[in-house]
């Protein structure tokens, strides 16, 4: 895979619930990250006292993070709404060159800072809520 550009890892949020994703507005940085648990059955009789690992067991999950400054009221508006109702719409994430994954998602945290002299930013967290779809590219 040639370097790619950081600006076309997408996070796009489904804001009306029919299937029409739109790309979260401001975002000026992004992060996906994919994590399985392990289940340890390790013993006395484990050879050469080795750790030995349950196949196909553990929990996944997925989160996603962002960073970025305001620039769409709808998309603040409804990032603001999802939050503080605890819903769990679909997201998407395209990962260029790679995929789109695509599924329900929590925003776990959104943070608001600010500077005399700057801009006003956000960042926001969400993790997954159930199963994961993804589609290679």
């Amino acid at each position: 895979m040639a370097v790619q550009n950081g600006k076309d890892l997408l996070v796009k949020l489904d804001l009306s619930g029919d299937g029409q994703f739109e790309t979260i507005a401001g975002l000026r940085a992004s992060r996906i990250s994919f994590n399985a648990e392990t289940v340890d059955v390790t013993s006395l009789e484990s050879q050469g006292g080795w750790r030995e690992l349950l196949a196909g067991a553990g929990m996944k999950s997925a989160s996603i993070s962002g960073s970025g400054v305001f620039r769409d009221a709808a998309t603040d508006a409804k990032a603001r709404q999802i939050f503080f109702a605890a819903e769990m719409p679909r997201f998407q994430v395209i990962i260029p060159s790679f995929g789109i994954v695509e599924g329900r998602f929590q925003i776990t945290s959104i943070e608001y800072a600010g500077s005399h002299n700057g801009e006003a930013t956000y960042e926001m967290t969400m993790a997954s809520a159930g199963v994961l779809t993804f589609a290679a590219l």
